[in-house]
């Protein structure tokens, strides 16, 4: 009896499903992206074809951009223009509180599901290097919600070819891109406390309770957000790469 009750202390899990199915999952999605963006980033090329430009190099800032967005940097910048913006949505979406319970759980098994024991025999939350660089969420925010602005921009440039208006595949795929970063963007939980946060009395404000109100409910698709725009982004950069190179034909709609 007594060896009986060892086993099940010791055992990491009574659980019988498949409890390490998500946690699998998430690390192929999230794995998955890391490999593509990174490799994307490092490429310096096909990243722009009349009028689409890819979302991994938006904004360019760099002089030696096929397309510059703001000319901040010099031509003495002689490496791929993502590097100087993918930190920031980068930044963003690794300490988003979404994200950081899916990795916690899927890479660091923190714990990996519930009623699951912990890989770590410690606990030190997040008071600790680097984890207590998750603090800095709120102010990637306000980086991402910059970048953001430059991709709506580039969206409305997505309209514009070279013979005039016009609608095309890429223009529906970068317009759906910018509106789903834009939800995953707006339902963060640093944008709803944003919008209600430092209040007593939301009668006293009632734009910032209406705001707060509609941050709340996209807050309750936030997960739902963060992974549609994963997708996207990344399939909008391969989208524009393909057009780029050759390898598909952008169709003309209109």
């Amino acid at each position: 009896m007594a060896q009986n009750s060892l086993t099940l202390v010791e055992a990491r899990t009574l659980r019988g499903d498949l409890w390490w199915v998500e946690p699998l999952l998430v690390v192929l999605g999230l794995g998955s992206f890391i490999v593509y963006t990174t490799w994307a980033a490092f490429q310096n090329a096909h990243y722009y074809i009349e009028p689409y430009l890819s979302p991994f190099y938006s904004p360019c800032v760099s002089a030696n951009c096929r397309h510059v967005s703001l000319p901040l940097i010099g031509p003495w910048w002689n490496l791929s223009p993502a590097l100087l913006i993918l930190w920031i949505p980068g930044g963003f979406r690794a300490t988003c509180y979404y994200y950081r319970k899916a990795y916690y759980r899927s890479f660091f098994w923190l714990p990996p599901a519930c009623a699951v024991r912990d890989a770590a025999k410690s606990y030190t939350g997040e008071t600790q290097f680097p984890f207590i660089l998750q603090n800095l969420h709120r102010y990637f925010f306000w980086l991402a919600f910059v970048v953001l602005l430059f991709l709506w921009w580039d969206a409305i440039l997505a309209f514009n070819f070279s013979d005039g208006f016009g609608i095309g595949i890429g223009t529906l795929v970068l317009l759906i891109n910018v509106v789903l970063l834009s939800l995953y963007s707006f339902s963060c939980h640093s944008c709803r406390h944003l919008c209600g946060g430092n209040l007593n009395l939301f009668s006293k404000a009632p734009l910032r309770y209406r705001s707060w109100q509609i941050a709340t409910r996209l807050n309750e698709h936030h997960m739902l957000y963060a992974w549609m725009s994963l997708v996207w982004v990344a399939f909008t950069d391969l989208y524009v790469r393909l057009v780029a190179t050759g390898t598909i034909y952008d169709v003309r709609l209109f």
